[in-house]
C-alpha cells in the first residue's frame, strides 16, 4: 500500500498525518503516548490493523504535537493545543464529521474534542480510559516519572515496561526490539516526561457528564484496563462498555476485533442534530469599586472610561478567540473553546486596563453549557459568575476544573482552599499566579 505524508499547519506548527482508504465515514485515531507514521508502517503489529480499519473507514492518522514526525512547537503542547492539532487535521483532509477513537493517553484529547465539538463528532470510542490514583502524594508520580525519562529507550527498562503492560509482546524477541524502537522514534526522553507528567496533572471526572456523543468504551480481560474503562464509561451519559479480545492492557493492535465494533457503534448512531449542550469555558470580569469611580468622575467622564474599558477588553478577547455574550454595566462575559487561552486573555485583559486606572476580578470555570438560540446558559454560568464575585481586587480565580485541564500550560496556581458559593455548592478554587 503506497503511503504519503502530509502536514498540516496548527499555529505555525505542522502536525504529520496519512489518510488511508476511501470509505465513507471518517475515524481520526488519536495515538496512546507516542506514534510514528513512518515506523509503525513498517512492522506486522499496526499494519493488518490499520488495513482492517481502512477497510470500513477513511482512516485519518496522525503524530501528536512533539512526537513522531510533528514539530515540538516552542513550549509543551496542553491538551487545548493538541485539540486545535487534530482539528487543523481534519480540516487539511476536508473531514466535517469523524468517528473520534482514542487509547490510553489519547483517550484525554478525544474526550474533551467530542464535549467541546459534538458538531464535528459523529460518535466517541475509547481504549482502556484512566486518570491516576490522586490519592497518592505527588512523591510518588516523581519517583515514577524520574525513572522514566533516565529509561526511555533503553533496552532494559523497556523490556521491563513491556512485561508489565504487554505480555503477549514480550514474549518474542522480536517483539521487545520492536517496542524499544516504538518508544525511540516515537518521542524524546523529556517528551515522553512531559507527556506523563501532563497525564498525572490532567483530571477529567468533571468533564465525562459533558460528552453528549454515542459512545463505546473498550476493555479487554485484564484487571487494571477492565476497572478503570467500566469506571469512565460510568460517568459518560449513556456510554456502552465492550470487551474485545486479548488479556493485554496495551497493544491497540492485538484486538482486530475493535474494528467490527467501531462499525457497529456507527450504524447506530443516529442522524446529525443540532447539539444541545456544548462543554465550554466561561470568563466573567468585573471592575472593582466601580460605583464610587463613577461617582467621582461624574457622569459623561465616567461613560468615557467604560468605552476605553470596553475596547480594551474586546480587543484582547479577539485576540485570543474569546466570543463575547454578554456586557452588563461594567462587566464582561464571554466564552473560550478552551480554559487556558481564557486564562491567559483574562491575565492580559487585567494587565490592559490597568494603565486606565481601573482594577478588575475575574473568574473562569470549564463545564457544560446549554445552548439555546445561539445563547449559552446553564450552571456553568452560575459558577462562573460567582469565582468572579469570590476573586479580590486584581485576582484571577479559576474552579479546579480548569486547573487540572490545563497540565502542562506552564500556568501556576495558588490555592484558595473550598468556597461555598451562593446556590451552585462548595468549590475549590484557585488563583492564577
Amino acid at each position: 500500500m503506497e503511503l504519503d505524508i502530509r502536514y498540516a499547519q496548527s499555529a505555525g506548527v505542522s502536525i504529520a498525518y496519512q489518510v488511508v482508504g476511501d470509505a465513507e465515514t471518517d475515524l481520526v485515531l488519536v495515538p496512546s503516548y507516542v506514534s510514528n507514521l513512518v515506523h509503525q508502517w513498517e512492522d506486522g503489529y499496526w499494519r493488518p490493523f490499520y488495513e482492517r480499519l481502512a477497510r470500513s473507514f477513511r482512516l485519518i492518522l496522525f503524530d501528536k504535537r512533539g512526537t513522531g514526525l510533528s514539530d515540538r512547537g516552542g513550549s509543551f503542547p496542553t491538551l487545548e493545543t493538541r485539540m486545535e492539532d487534530m482539528r487543523a487535521v481534519m480540516d487539511a483532509v476536508g473531514s466535517q464529521r469523524s468517528l473520534i477513537f482514542g487509547s490510553h493517553e489519547g483517550c484525554l484529547m478525544s474526550t474533551l474534542f467530542a464535549a467541546s465539538y459534538p458538531e464535528s463528532t459523529i460518535a466517541l470510542a475509547l481504549y482502556h480510559p484512566s486518570h491516576p490514583d490522586f490519592s497518592q502524594p505527588p512523591e510518588v508520580a516523581d519517583a515514577e516519572l524520574r525513572e522514566l525519562r533516565e529509561g526511555w529507550g533503553v533496552q532494559q527498562w523497556c523490556d521491563e515496561l513491556l512485561g508489565l503492560i504487554c505480555p503477549s509482546l514480550a514474549a518474542t524477541e522480536d517483539g521487545r526490539r520492536w517496542f524499544a524502537n516504538h518508544l525511540r522514534v516515537g518521542a524524546s526522553p523529556a517528551m515522553a516526561y512531559e507527556l506523563n507528567r501532563a497525564w498525572w496533572e490532567t483530571d477529567l471526572r468533571d468533564i465525562y457528564a459533558a460528552v453528549r456523543v454515542p459512545t463505546l468504551v473498550l476493555y479487554r480481560d485484564e484487571p487494571n484496563g477492565r476497572a478503570s474503562s467500566l469506571a469512565v464509561a460510568a460517568e459518560i451519559p449513556g456510554a456502552h462498555a465492550m470487551r474485545v479480545s486479548g488479556t493485554d492492557y496495551w497493544g491497540l493492535f492485538l484486538s482486530p476485533d475493535i474494528a467490527e465494533e467501531l462499525e457497529h457503534l456507527v450504524d447506530g448512531e443516529s442522524p446529525p442534530e443540532v447539539p444541545e449542550s456544548i462543554l465550554t469555558t466561561v470568563l466573567f470580569t468585573d471592575i472593582v469599586g466601580s460605583t464610587t469611580r463613577a461617582a467621582e468622575l461624574g457622569d459623561r467622564a465616567w461613560r468615557d472610561l467604560l468605552a476605553r474599558h470596553h475596547s480594551t477588553v474586546r480587543r484582547e478577547l479577539a485576540r485570543f478567540r474569546g466570543e463575547e455574550r454578554d456586557t452588563a454595566g461594567d462587566g464582561f462575559f464571554a466564552t473560550f473553546d478552551g480554559p487556558a487561552r481564557a486564562i491567559r486573555c483574562a491575565q492580559s485583559v487585567v494587565e490592559s486596563v490597568r494603565p486606565l486606572g481601573l482594577e478588575l476580578r475575574a473568574g473562569i470555570h470549564t463545564g457544560e453549557c446549554e445552548l439555546h438560540e445561539g445563547k449559552v446558559a446553564g450552571v456553568a454560568l452560575s459558577i462562573g459568575a460567582r469565582i468572579c464575585a469570590t476573586a479580590v481586587p486584581g485576582e484571577l480565580l479559576v474552579s479546579r476544573t480548569v486547573k487540572d485541564l490545563v497540565a502542562g500550560s506552564g500556568l501556576v496556581f495558588e490555592d484558595r482552599g473550598r468556597h461555598e458559593l451562593k446556590d451552585v455548592g462548595e468549590w475549590e478554587l484557585y488563583a492564577v499566579a
